[in-house]
């Protein structure tokens, strides 16, 4: 009954906030309460896929806690260095991964992919699972002494079949919603993301300690082949599809009905798009600024613990749970002000919160060592999931289109993996090395934790101010003049 009491104070906030949204105005697009309804039953099974994804991901970090305590032939099975170099292979595969997925997703479909992504993350966590008993069983054995090698080359597959999540996800829903519903939809990502976290850290957590190390794997392979057969028996790429009329979303695909370019071609016109590129350079802080939260903190709790005293905090010993309603809140604050304050505008709800995070970085840099740390913390991951959500979830449908989604999918969110990678191999070489204990255990050598986020949240607050105005343009619509309220994307 444990995993019941953390998940009510989640079900109640999103109790309140279905509360919220559904007493505010209704955008009037025409659309019956027929296909409202058919349209959460399509992303309903596609959101819950993609939120298990995120728990056949994040394991990886609730693991390290557990190998890190188990002694193989040269010390701990994953030390601080080990676990940044599985991390930063996985999620450098994971950006480059998006330069066949993205394409590859918008000629496929977007259920196809999900469902490749689905089964492949499948197979690599059994994968891990399995060379997990082994390990356990044997921790001096043959394997014990390969096993970093062993998990980056599965963890890496894994993130590579990973990577089909968020393009497709986004993918399906792009012909679902009109632009001026889709700050909604980030809300709505915002939440997926947040409830994944929750999964992998505090589910993950109460597996390991109720069931053991290798379900840590398992439990997401089960899940995921439950929400597999949901997507496949009810998820549709159109609402045409599923026996509705198509409609006009208004997004940058609005009016092309020409032939798909060439692959190479499109990608040369994405990044030719100031704001798409701009996006994705803004989304390259967030990944940076994201895993340095979240994957550092509950590290840096538990080995300065003897001295600070917060790996049995209640930020710590509820990680999931706050992440998930900071995440939660911050996607729902991003996506509603999108579209009832800047009249579905990302850029303003970008700049904002990543500004709140450049404050919260310089504050975070000089009371890391008080027992605020952990509040501080969760109120950053706040901001830059509702960054994530507008940014990744939202504006890429915008300035992508239907069309061609899945490929500005593609660079933004490979950005993003690019800045989580960027972050694993700096923290690999500026945090300390637990493999002398007396070091990682001192607070003093983990300044640079909070120290290199500042000058990522400054880059990033500076390029978000940058697409403040920008909103997409329909294919042969005339370039708006009035700044600020439908400005060309290619002027702002």
């Amino acid at each position: 009954m444990e995993y019941l009491k953390e998940l009510a104070p989640i079900l109640g906030l999103l109790v309140v906030i279905a509360i919220v949204i559904g007493r505010l105005p209704r955008i009037e697009l025409g659309h019956s309460d027929a296909f409202r309804r058919r349209r959460v039953l399509n992303w309903l099974p596609l959101g819950l896929t993609y939120a298990f994804l995120y728990m056949g991901r994040y394991n990886l970090t609730v693991s390290k806690r557990a190998f890190g305590d188990i002694m193989g032939p040269d010390g701990p099975l994953m030390s601080n260095p080990d676990f940044a170099q599985i991390f930063a292979a996985g999620t450098l595969t994971y950006g480059f991964s998006f330069v066949i997925n993205g394409p590859l997703t918008d000629h496929i479909g977007g259920k196809l992919a999900i469902l490749i992504g689905a089964a492949g993350t499948i197979v690599m966590n059994a994968a891990m699972g399995i060379c997990t008993s082994m390990v356990v069983q044997n921790p001096t054995g043959e394997l014990a002494e390969s096993m970093t090698t062993t998990f980056t080359l599965l963890y890496a597959g894994n993130m590579y079949f990973q990577s089909f999540g968020a393009v497709a996800i986004v993918k399906v829903n792009a012909p679902w919603f009109h632009v001026n519903e889709r700050g909604v939809f980030g809300a709505i990502f915002g939440v997926l993301i947040s409830l994944g976290v929750y999964f992998a850290y505090d589910w993950g957590a109460l597996v390991l300690e109720h069931i053991g190390l290798r379900w840590v794997f398992y439990a997401p392979v089960v899940l995921l082949t439950v929400c597999w057969v949901a997507v496949f028996a009810y998820t549709k790429n159109t609402p045409g599809e599923a026996g509705y009329d198509d409609f006009d979303t208004a997004d940058a695909s609005s009016g092309d009905d020409g032939p798909r370019l060439p692959v190479v071609e499109l990608f040369i016109k994405m990044l030719r798009n100031p704001v798409i590129l701009t996006i994705a350079c803004i989304e390259f802080c967030s990944g940076f600024l994201r895993q340095a939260i979240m994957q550092w903190y509950i590290v840096f709790a538990k080995q300065t613990d003897a001295m600070l005293g917060n790996a049995e905090a209640f930020v710590a010993n509820n990680w999931g749970m706050l992440l998930c309603c900071a995440g939660i809140m911050g996607g729902v604050f991003a996506g509603v002000i999108s579209d009832r304050v800047f009249q579905s505008r990302r850029g303003p709800v970008a700049a904002i919160l990543y500004l709140l995070m450049l404050i919260s970085s310089v504050v975070l840099y000089f009371t890391y060592q008080l027992p605020t740390v952990g509040y501080l913390v969760i109120f950053m991951s706040m901001c830059v999931i509702g960054v994530h959500g507008m940014l990744s979830g939202t504006a890429s449908m915008d300035f992508g289109g239907k069309k061609n989604v899945g490929t500005a999918v593609g660079i933004i969110d490979g950005f993003v993996y690019l800045g989580t990678g960027l972050m694993s191999v700096t923290y690999g070489f500026l945090l300390p090395d637990d493999s002398i204990p007396e070091e990682a255990a001192n607070p003093d050598n983990w300044f640079w934790w909070p120290g290199a986020m500042i000058p990522v949240a400054l880059i990033g607050f500076a390029l978000a101010t940058r697409v403040w105005n920008a909103k997409p343009k329909p294919k042969g619509a005339p370039a708006a003049v009035q700044k600020g309220k439908d400005a060309d994307p290619s002027t702002f």
